[in-house]
């Protein structure tokens, strides 16, 4: 009998400090009101000096592993959807990896923004299903606050830190990923993108006076994209199992902010109570957003078990992608 890539154990890590919009007002010209109509955010939390994405990704991971019973040592695979890196290089999963004493795991980071974590799902559930491994490390963190322009009131207060994780492991039966679905269009790269520092835009003097470090967007035509894909790919994957939306228990899309995931649970004709939603609490945190929904929504007890979970996700490059899950 085939293998699932079932998940077994989930965790995240949010940072201590919190970030309103109250403080927010403080530093660039913005109010409360403004925020929230926009995007339904009302605080988000920012890691501490010294606190880094691979604090936070080891925090996750290891509640997910304790949850799952797992030692580090039995981790065949570590894969981390990030784009705030502790470094240009070596990976950040390496240094989890590391920290963690996972010694028996390879370890690589994935680049898919937004839809890192289920980007970085697909593959491991790949090489679950190939029998190439057994037990893995699916991680998506972030630290975000370290590279967002704070002088630019439409994109800082979007934002905020976390990380979520959960470990995948080879078990046969009905219960796991059912299936992953994922798409991208560097046409549009430059809607949503950072410009530096790669290799294209080195860290001159002239280039951080241009403050041309730090992520930009162009929010309405982002937003214009986001809704439509997001809509197709999670059509895409309850088509593909012989489903319906009426079959689909809970809801995790990417918490980008509270217009899309109203208008795409719309268009998706989900009710309000099977939607998970944390945005008003949390920000966009990139890949980490789903992992730490369901970690929320999985620690709370709105998951039983055979219920179908849905995640969506979208973000720059474009990429976008879905997974079905049988839980």
């Amino acid at each position: 009998m085939l293998n699932r890539a079932r998940i077994t154990g989930t965790g995240s890590c949010l940072p201590d400090k919190i970030l309103t919009n109250k403080d927010l007002e403080k530093i660039i010209d913005t109010n409360d009101e403004w925020i929230v109509s926009r995007t339904g955010i009302r605080e988000r939390r920012i890691a501490a000096d010294g606190e880094f994405t691979s604090d936070l990704a080891t925090k996750a991971a290891r509640n997910a592993l304790d949850m799952a019973g797992v030692q580090p040592s039995e981790i065949d695979l570590i894969i981390l959807g990030t784009i705030s890196a502790d470094y240009p290089w070596p990976s950040t999963a390496c240094i989890v990896q590391q920290n963690l004493g996972a010694k028996n795991a390879a370890a690589y980071d994935l680049s898919a923004a937004c839809s890192g974590f289920v980007y970085a799902l697909s593959m491991a559930t790949a090489q679950i299903e190939s029998g190439q491994i057994k037990k893995a490390l699916v991680i998506g963190a972030e630290t975000l606050s370290r590279i967002i322009d704070w002088e630019d009131r439409n994109t800082c207060v979007l934002f905020g830190d976390a990380a979520g994780a959960v470990v995948l492991e080879a078990q046969p039966g009905d219960q796991g990923i059912l299936s992953t679905h994922l798409h991208s269009d560097g046409s549009y790269f430059n809607l949503l993108y950072q410009p530096g520092f790669g290799t294209r835009h080195m860290p001159t003097p002239e280039a951080m006076q241009d403050r041309n470090y730090f992520l930009k967007m162009q929010g309405n035509e982002v937003f214009k994209v986001a809704v439509r894909m997001l809509t197709e790919v999670a059509q895409e994957a309850v088509a593909h199992n012989g489903m319906t939306m009426t079959d689909v228990d809970l809801f995790i899309p990417h918490q980008a902010n509270i217009r899309i995931l109203e208008a795409t649970a719309k268009r998706l004709g989900l009710p309000e109570d099977k939607v998970y939603i944390n945005v008003d609490r949390f920000g966009n945190t990139s890949a980490a957003t789903i992992p730490v929904a369901l970690d929320e929504a999985n620690r709370a007890g709105r998951i039983k078990p055979n219920d179908i979970l849905l995640f969506d996700a979208f973000g720059g490059g474009f990429t976008w992608g879905s997974a079905l899950v049988r839980w």
